[in-house]
């Protein structure tokens, strides 16, 4: 059930919650659901995949590769993609929409880069001042043409729409500037498209998913993971992957806000099951057992080469907490930062949160997002170029009020679990959260919480 404010913009109400209880799984992982779409179109043959996520983001990227001529078959989270390998591509007759997401935009850079012919590459609002010279600049380098935006407050970058006119590449070898997942996928996909070897060194170890995956579909793919390198070699291979079955775990960085959503909400127990337990992924459940946190995970099996369980989360009364969220594991809990910092928001003591500029560049400033809002809440907290810092209540209540997500899905939810243990009254903006969990707030209904 979903409240209006004056301007007819959908909210969700939440009050101060009893306690959290039950078993529930949660939507498709959303990083792995845009890979099992883009590789299954380069199947040679069905790929059937079953769990897909249902959010906005994964929505664009199947817009896309229909309109880049891949038949897609969908009934609920079950898919059929009818593989059309690289060669099979056509090009569009529009633009493509790749609405709120970057994994989509930046992916499809690297797709279309070997392709012979022009692309354009499109989004929203918030998408179009997300920062694209990152993934344009290597691809340049390989032999690809990519045109955008510039901005004159930010000379050098490039921003979308993006025009890319594929043609023959050449490998190299690269070092990213910052560890990132959706660079390294994107060089990946141009290097199986390239000419000789495509070698990706990265400063951190970034999630891992294209990897995983493409090994597994068959892909001439191999990872030293020593030395934070991923060696592409398309010598000798077809183009096509193998066809065949995909199952989608439940996406952790969703489950993040159920599970702190237990961990400060008095007496709850919440179990999250089939869950994508990647440890590149995991840092966001390492940094709570740091703080203290109730925690339970159990490997019950694995998807892809991803290992996949559950994690039960309890309220105790031993509070959380502060602790040091920096360096590796800030890279391995970068997507759940806003969970931890409301968990960080009701811990004892101070939570120093370091190496985070990347949080700059999302579907907001992440880091001015997160201190406005906790500030509004009644919290302590202090900004840092790189970074904040947050001195928990000790769970005392925080104060209520309407949520400013700046557009940002997961700084909407961030808003609603702190509502959870707010004072008064809570309003957060709903339809930012369809981007990636368009279940959340019938999830939260659903463990017992006050949500209108």
């Amino acid at each position: 059930m979903k409240q209006q404010n004056q301007s007819s913009e959908p909210l969700l109400r939440i009050s101060r919650s009893p306690a959290l209880r039950g078993r529930v799984s949660v939507p498709g992982d959303k990083s792995i659901s845009h890979r099992a779409l883009l590789f299954g179109a380069l199947a040679d043959g069905a790929v059937e995949i079953s769990g897909l996520g249902l959010g906005g983001d994964n929505a664009s990227t199947m817009a896309a590769l229909r309109a880049l001529g891949v038949p897609i078959q969908q009934a609920g989270t079950e898919v059929r993609v009818e593989g059309v390998g690289l060669a099979g591509l056509q090009q569009a007759a529009c633009p493509l929409d790749c609405g709120n997401s970057g994994t989509t935009m930046r992916l499809f850079c690297g797709l279309l880069a070997g392709r012979p012919f022009a692309s354009t590459l499109t989004g929203d609002a918030s998408l179009s001042r997300r920062p694209m010279a990152r993934v344009a600049t290597p691809l340049r380098r390989m032999g690809a043409v990519i045109d955008g935006r510039q901005e004159a407050a930010r000379p050098g970058d490039l921003f979308p729409p993006l025009t890319v006119r594929g043609g023959a590449l050449q490998g190299i070898e690269y070092q990213l500037p910052v560890a990132s997942a959706q660079l390294k996928s994107a060089l990946i996909l141009a290097g199986l498209q390239a000419r000789g070897r495509t070698v990706i060194s990265e400063p951190g170890l970034s999630r891992d998913h294209s990897e995983r995956m493409l090994r597994f579909l068959g892909a001439p793919v191999s990872v030293e993971p020593e030395q934070r390198r991923v060696v592409v070699d398309p010598t000798g291979w077809n183009g096509r992957l193998r066809a065949g079955t995909v199952s989608v775990p439940g996406d952790l960085s969703s489950a993040a806000f159920l599970l702190v959503a237990a961990l400060i909400v008095q007496n709850s127990d919440v179990t999250v099951e089939n869950v994508g337990l990647n440890p590149t992924r995991t840092g966001v459940l390492d940094a709570l057992i740091a703080m203290r946190a109730n925690l339970e995970i159990t490997v019950t099996g694995q998807a892809m080469g991803e290992p996949v369980g559950s994690v039960r989360a309890r309220w105790s009364d031993r509070r959380l907490r502060g602790t040091t969220v920096a360096g590796e594991l800030a890279l391995r809990s970068i997507d759940e930062i806003p969970a931890l910092a409301v968990a960080a928001a009701l811990a004892d003591g101070t939570t120093e949160f370091g190496d985070l500029r990347e949080l700059r560049v999302k579907e907001s400033d992440r880091i001015t997002c997160i201190v406005r809002e906790l500030q509004r809440a009644g919290v302590t907290v202090r900004e840092a170029p790189a970074g904040f810092s947050v001195t928990g209540t000790a769970g005392q209540p925080c104060q209520g009020g309407r949520v400013q997500p700046d557009g940002d899905h997961r700084m909407a939810m961030a808003g609603a679990i702190l509502g959870l243990v707010a004072a008064d009254a809570t309003e957060v903006p709903s339809q930012d959260i369809a981007t990636s969990f368009p279940s959340f707030a019938q999830l939260l209904q659903v463990l017992g919480a006050s949500v209108g």
